[in-house]
């Protein structure tokens, strides 16, 4: 009689994903989580555009979000309430000018920002002789620095609460200096009218220490010394331009505490700025007070009884055909 072999199947325990925290440990506030998508088609270089966004607002905001073209706000918005999203960034493309909307969920106000230049951030990095671009630099949320903003104008005070409220809000006293690794810096022009967008990586570097020696304390590595006849060859050597650099008074800090291996506590630092991109230059052309819709409290072609200018009635009629069609 034929017997039955018992088989031992070994148990796999699944993979659990670690969610994300709703609420700041520390402050007890709310984490602001946005939705990077687009309206309408878009070309390539806005598609990388929209990436770039999506990788500038990491780590709360969704990476990886799959659109279709049967997908309309409506669809977003029922999808971030169970989230906890509270933004969203919304690229567009007309026949003139590509558009940049920053609303918030679920009731609005919606900002408007015309697109007048752009550069994607593998041009930014293209354009530099060391990038410095590494993994663990979007594990935290950037800090954000307005300029420019305080003329007491309505919608700029709006446009100034949208983007400190778009970013979670840090405390100085229990804020740790390794999570302050990025900024984005927003500088009002009040001639002209625009935006500076920039986005940066923050580093801090050791004053009076030479670039050979630091690298040496952070890589580890035990370098090269079969040109030379001594150990203090190497320490004493003087470097080119790129060997060591000028360190300036006012960009230096006396750390609280240790930062890494180079970066010590009481002692200066300089801060270092260096691009990541991407880089936008935005015109604030209208303010609504829902989310894409409802009253104008701005409009930079005017309100009532002005003409508007016939780019934004375009892009709003495209997206509300499309709307239709859709539903």
């Amino acid at each position: 009689m034929a017997r039955f072999r018992n088989k031992k199947r070994a148990f796999v325990k699944p993979v659990l994903k670690k969610q994300q925290p709703t609420v700041d440990h520390i402050t007890g506030d709310k984490i602001p989580k946005s939705f990077v998508f687009s309206r309408g088609k878009l070309p390539g270089a806005l598609r990388q555009l929209q990436m770039d966004l999506r990788k500038l607002m990491l780590p709360h905001t969704a990476l990886k979000l799959k659109e279709k073209k049967r997908n309309n706000l409506k669809d977003f918005l029922n999808v971030a309430g169970p989230m906890g999203v509270t933004h969203f960034l919304m690229l567009s493309k007309t026949e003139t000018a590509p558009y940049l909307r920053v609303a918030r969920t679920p009731q609005g106000p919606t900002l408007t920002f015309k697109i007048h230049e752009y550069s994607l951030a593998v041009d930014v990095a293209r354009s530099q002789v060391r990038p410095r671009c590494p993994q663990d630099l979007f594990k935290n949320a950037p800090l954000i620095v307005l300029s420019g903003f305080g003329t007491g104008e309505q919608h700029l005070k709006l446009t100034t609460i949208m983007f400190q409220n778009i970013f979670p809000a840090i405390d100085i006293n229990t804020v740790k200096l390794s999570s302050c690794q990025r900024i984005v810096l927003l500088n009002y022009n009040k001639e002209t009218k625009l935006i500076d967008f920039r986005h940066y990586s923050i580093r801090l570097q050791p004053v009076g220490v030479s670039r050979r020696i630091r690298k040496f304390v952070q890589n580890h590595q035990v370098p090269d010394l079969r040109s030379l006849q001594d150990v203090s060859d190497f320490v004493t050597r003087a470097g080119y331009g790129s060997e060591s650099e000028v360190d300036d008074e006012a960009a230096t800090v006396n750390l609280p505490n240790d930062l890494g291996r180079v970066n010590r506590a009481s002692t200066k630092s300089a801060v270092k700025l260096q691009e990541i991109g991407p880089r936008m230059t935005l015109q604030l052309v209208k303010v609504e007070e829902g989310l894409c819709s409802g009253a104008v409290i701005f409009s930079e072609y005017g309100i009532s009884g002005e003409k508007k200018k016939e780019e934004t009635k375009k892009e709003d009629e495209q997206e509300d055909e499309e709307d239709l069609e859709e539903d």
